[in-house]
């Protein structure tokens, strides 16, 4: 039940280049990267999102309505080593994320904008978020929307379940048919020097971390890299 659900607090806040560089300094050596980082100190993440037949997700969204949600199939530096499919929510300002594996070939179907069985059979196969997906691709015509990358760096601290990330170089595409290449043709979404941090915690965010985020100029936002994506591509 949606009851049941652990939601957490989430923040945004576009940043430069430099103020990203202060952070780091400060955050490195009092608190630890997230263990998949690469040798880099940072990871690639691609999302490709899904949206239906009246763009409900778009114009939610846009209206900064409460509550809503969104699916996405997510891949790191462009591998199909570990294909998930995502379901984040979104209720009074917290979010929550529910995750599925996904087959390199069921990848292949979603992207292609088609769908999967949802014959009985074949559906009590899927874990409870691919037949939820599978269900409202039929009924409500979800389809790819919009490819969305960036660069992560991840600080994460166990007190408060912490996660910081600084996501640099943003970009969209719409090369559904290469979202597993590195070489996907890909357009900025943001000026060039300026990035995202994200802030997210359950209960509480330590105040030692606290301090060590204060600039006095960060201000907080309601950035999202799946709207900015898809209003991009609607100006080109």
């Amino acid at each position: 039940m949606e009851e049941a659900l652990k939601y957490r607090h989430e923040y945004k806040y576009l940043v430069s280049a430099g103020e990203l560089a202060v952070l780091g300094n400060r955050l490195d050596g009092l608190v630890s990267r997230d263990a998949h980082v690469a040798e880099r100190g940072s990871y690639q993440i691609r999302s490709v999102y899904f949206d239906d037949y009246y763009n409900t997700c778009y114009y939610q969204n846009e209206a900064g309505e409460d509550p809503r949600a969104k699916f996405r199939i997510r891949i790191y530096e462009a591998s199909d080593a570990r294909i998930t499919l995502e379901k984040k929510s979104k209720k009074n300002g917290m979010t929550h994320k529910e995750t599925a594996k996904l087959t390199r070939e069921q990848a292949g179907i979603l992207l292609a904008g088609e769908t999967l069985s949802v014959e009985a059979d074949r559906l009590a196969q899927y874990p409870p978020l691919l037949q939820q997906f599978a269900v409202l691709a039929r009924t409500r015509l979800l389809r790819p929307k919009v490819i969305v990358t960036y660069e992560r760096v991840p600080y994460v601290c166990s007190q408060g379940n912490v996660r910081i990330t600084f996501d640099q170089n943003i970009t969209s595409s719409v090369q559904f048919e290469r979202f597993f290449e590195k070489d996907m043709r890909q357009y900025p979404i943001l000026p060039a020097g300026q990035h995202v941090l994200e802030v997210k915690y359950d209960e509480f965010l330590p105040s030692y971390i606290k301090k060590q985020l204060e600039l006095g100029r960060l201000k907080q936002t309601n950035f999202s890299k799946y709207y900015l994506c898809r209003r991009h591509n609607e100006k080109e």
